[in-house]
């Protein structure tokens, strides 16, 4: 049946009971009376709907499926009507309230910055990325303009311009940010940052890589090829100076081989595909190698020696032998004649501990944390003179993080140096 004949059928059997009852009232006892009955009936009926109307508008001024009041006749029909459109409401807040919540822990989780502002560019929502980039903090500047609060000139140029079909490449609080803007709805606005620092920090080491890589080259062999080119152009050159061609010819070639392969050794080494292959270092017949080398570098000219009072290790033999060189082989040529050169391995707390002292130049410390950068060089002229590549501690540096060990340097100008190599104790090995 439908809802509208319900309710008047309803409606109409009520006032049928009042009127009735006023009628057998009145034929009873009077005109007067039944009148009197009928007029106190209609007003309670008035006054009943007149009372559900106020429960209706106190309902209305907070409404909640907790507190919806009771009804009697048609308001019975009424109010469960609004019981079951206030319970879908609160359902779909609900759902509302949970997405919204996963929209935020998703865009906290993102790796880059996103900034939510209305059309004016007042803040209404950030994430911890976007607050570490751009300085915001959301409980504080929510509701300022954006514009106000990052205080970067091109920035607010790329704002007031508004071409945002190109990024803004922004620099700000040391970092450098690709800056994109995106128009969505009709009053808001997305504002994603990307961090690009690490990556052109990268490209910056790889240019420079190229660069250096280049010059390092160019020098030999604009050497040999000069040479080559005398002895073309003068087939009658004396012997002896032929020869001192031919000889410095052979050690600039002899430099580019060593730099080539040094160059693929770090290529290797920073392969995701060169997978380390453990095996058992034996650390006594290694450091007495390195050691008859060093000597034979030395050609007598300095004092070197070595205490070995540690286990052998697991690892790759020959990456850790050309790291250990590497550093044995820059103490020779960096400490001066009548020198000491200290060899130690031993075990610590923290694992086995191999380190070199010697009392050569030493290094300022400013220079420090920048000698496992490739071709950085403290004295490049002296560096040229002891044949060094100057990708020695780069190797260095790649082995120590394969073998999940570190670098320690510690050094004097003028008193000397020590390069302290830390393994991890788990890949220390029992004598046999």
């Amino acid at each position: 049946m439908h809802p509208h004949l319900i309710f008047w059928i309803s409606a109409s059997v009520r006032l049928g009971i009042v009127l009735g009852t006023a009628a057998v009232c009145g034929y009873f006892f009077g005109l007067t009376t039944g009148f009197a009955l009928a007029l106190l009936g209609m007003l309670s009926l008035i006054f009943v709907q007149l009372k559900y109307l106020l429960n209706l508008s106190d309902w209305l001024d907070n409404p909640s499926s907790a507190r919806l009041p009771d009804g009697w006749g048609a308001w019975t029909e009424i109010f469960s009507r609004l019981y079951k459109l206030r319970r879908g409401d609160e359902k779909n807040q609900s759902e509302l309230a949970e997405w919204l919540a996963r929209f935020r822990q998703a865009m906290t989780l993102l790796p880059d910055g996103v900034v939510i502002m209305d059309d004016v560019m007042f803040l209404e929502w950030c994430n911890p990325i976007a607050e570490r980039d751009l300085g915001l903090d959301l409980a504080r500047d929510k509701g300022m303009r954006v514009t106000n609060l990052v205080r970067a000139p091109e920035f607010i140029d790329y704002i007031i311009l508004g071409r945002y079909e190109t990024p803004l490449i922004l620099s700000v609080r040391e970092r450098k940010l690709v800056v994109h803007v995106i128009p969505f709805e009709n009053r808001r606005q997305i504002l994603v940052t990307h961090d690009i620092t690490e990556s052109e920090r990268i490209d910056m080491m790889r240019r420079d890589f190229i660069a250096n890589a280049s010059h390092e080259l160019r020098t030999p062999l604009t050497v040999i090829n000069g040479f080559l080119e005398i002895a073309t152009m003068q087939p009658d050159l004396d012997v002896a100076i032929r020869n001192s061609h031919v000889k410095l010819m052979v050690e600039q070639g002899e430099r580019m081989q060593r730099l080539v392969e040094d160059m693929l050794t770090l290529s290797r080494l920073e392969s995701a595909d060169f997978q380390l292959r453990p095996e058992r270092v034996r650390i006594h017949s290694m450091l007495s190698q390195i050691v008859q080398e060093a000597e034979a570098l030395s050609a007598g000219k300095h004092q070197i020696s070595c205490e070995i009072d540690g286990p052998d290790i697991q690892g790759s033999s020959d990456e850790i032998r050309s790291a250990l060189s590497n550093l044995v082989t820059n103490a020779v040529r960096y400490t001066p004649v009548n020198g000491t050169i200290k060899l130690v391995w031993k075990n610590t707390q923290q694992g086995p501990q191999f380190y070199v002292q010697d009392n050569g130049i030493g290094i300022s410390p400013e220079h420090i944390s920048r000698l496992t950068e490739r071709f950085y060089r403290v004295d490049k002229s002296r560096s040229r003179e002891t044949q060094g590549t100057g990708l020695g501690l780069a190797i260095v540096k790649h082995v120590l993080i394969r073998h999940h060990a570190h670098l320690l340097i510690d050094s004097v100008p003028g008193v000397g140096s020590q390069f302290a190599v830390q393994f991890p104790s788990r890949i220390a090995l029992l004598d046999d």
